[in-house]
């Protein structure tokens, strides 16, 4: 039997993981590789207890540090995994850390690697995903597209052989977890909030986190927007906004900060918002399934797509503009099916089985 090791780290790969791992296993040997790049619990653990993910079968623990650092552990711990457990291929996901060693220890073990939610470009070099991205397409022996504007991306960056087009695993876990988020989650109760009476916020990206102006920013149009606003803060974020002072922009405001919450608990966030306020790509797409008005405060995107249809608009991080789209972006009528069939997952087993 196929022997794949799927290598995760980030709280969006968890997500993206287990529709794929549900049918990968079906078919094949999985062996789960966590490099532990999300180590908090309410950024890890809880996403493998809420969901049902497979236990890790190796916790690399690598925790945070600096890209270099971080890749650099992450490079050598893979490595060993992969030397011990010997796979047919190994699985990356996204646009992280994770998703850069994994390729680069696969590659250099002359494993097939396999990239899924390959070419996808912001063409914003800045971002340290988008480095990510590039080079794990480049180093991929399949690469697993969610749009059509992704297989364009890689052809015109001479990549042909071994593009599939498959549709959005996050689209398969959005369908899969969705309805249960509705049944089970109490987190509107808990936090006394009734449907579309709030604004969602999520930040995270070191655009935005690691350049204290832009964070002031961001929480300055929050906090005078008047509205309601329920932040679940990022342990970085919150460290910097603690560090810089930057929580006395919302004292006496809406704006709630809040821990991270589980997946499950973030869905019924998500469906229930008014409008949805972040720097994610994950969260941009689940905004568009869900037909929710997405901000997006950033000024480049990977999903051009939402753009393009009319349900995000892309901010950066202009407090006017900010302010302005929170009192009147309103886009009507329902979302195109831009990311396929919710049957992502099962397309990605079946070809993996045919290498």
């Amino acid at each position: 039997m196929l022997k794949v090791a799927s290598i995760v780290g980030a709280r969006p790969q968890f997500i993206k993981s287990l529709p794929v791992s549900i049918e990968v296993r079906k078919v094949c040997q999985e062996v789960l590789i966590h490099t532990g790049q999300h180590y908090d619990h309410n950024m890890s653990k809880i996403f493998f207890e809420d969901m049902g993910i497979p236990e890790p079968d190796y916790n690399l623990e690598v925790g945070s540090g600096t890209h270099g650092e971080q890749t650099a552990q992450m490079l050598t711990k893979i490595e060993a995994v992969l030397i011990n457990e010997k796979p047919d291929i190994a699985l990356v996901y996204g646009d992280t850390n994770s998703t850069l060693a994994g390729a680069l220890a696969a590659s250099k073990l002359h494993i097939s690697v396999a990239h899924v939610e390959a070419g996808l470009r912001s063409f914003d070099k800045r971002m340290p995903e988008e480095i990510n991205r590039i080079i794990a397409d480049h180093l991929s022996d399949v690469l697993f597209c969610p749009t059509k504007t992704a297989v364009d991306n890689l052809r015109n960056e001479g990549i042909t052989k071994g593009v599939e087009l498959v549709g959005d695993v996050m689209y398969d876990a959005a369908l899969l977890f969705s309805g249960l988020a509705e049944k089970k989650s109490n987190i509107l109760q808990e936090l006394g909030l009734t449907s579309k009476s709030y604004l969602l916020a999520t930040i995270h990206r070191s655009a935005n986190t690691d350049e204290v102006e832009n964070l002031k920013a961001l929480l300055e149009a929050f906090a005078e927007s008047g509205k309601t606003i329920i932040f679940p803060v990022h342990p970085r974020t919150r460290k910097v906004i603690n560090n810089a002072g930057l929580h006395k922009i919302i004292e006496g405001t809406k704006v709630r900060l809040i821990d991270p919450v589980g997946y499950i608990d973030f869905l019924a966030l998500e469906r229930n918002a008014a409008k949805i306020l972040t720097d994610s790509g994950g969260v941009q797409k689940e905004a568009f399934f869900f037909a929710i008005p997405c901000i997006t405060l950033r000024d480049t995107t990977e999903w051009v797509e939402t753009v393009e249809s009319g349900w995000n608009v892309l901010v950066h991080v202009d407090k006017n503009l900010i302010l302005k789209q929170i009192a009147e972006f309103n886009p009507e009528g329902e979302p195109a099916k831009l990311f396929g069939d919710g049957k992502a997952a099962f397309y990605i087993a079946q070809r993996l089985t045919s290498l």
